[in-house]
């Protein structure tokens, strides 16, 4: 399978499209209010909070864009999952962990997201 279609089947995984659209929030590149609905009131007003700080933003501000480098998970029973991703943005690697939960409509939800210390 060529590589771009590995990468696209790759990011339609619920860990690798949050951990990109956590990552496109919290960098600063799109706005909170576009993971309305993906995230439970506790994350979301999380985000809100915390979004405005861009904390995974360059330091340097020249630095290209931060790219999700690899994400893994744990699924601690049917229905969470437990992510971690590995966050590059030039020299810099950043962590992002973060815990899905499924609903009843079967819509993944970001229900946690943690960046450990902030600098």
């Amino acid at each position: 399978m060529p590589a771009g279609a590995l990468r696209r089947q790759r990011e339609r995984l619920p860990r690798y499209w949050f951990a990109n659209r956590l990552l496109l929030t919290l960098s600063g590149q799109r706005p909170v209010h576009t993971l309305l609905g993906h995230a439970l009131p506790a994350a979301y007003d999380q985000l809100i909070a915390l979004a405005p700080r861009a904390p995974l933003r360059p330091a340097d501000g020249r630095s290209s864009a931060p790219v999700v480098r690899r994400c893994g998970e744990y699924q601690p029973r049917h229905g969470v999952i437990e992510a971690f991703a590995r966050i590059a943005s030039g020299e810099r690697l950043s962590a992002l962990a973060f815990r899905l939960e499924l609903g009843a409509d079967a819509r993944w939800r970001c229900a946690a997201f943690d960046l450990g210390p902030l600098g």
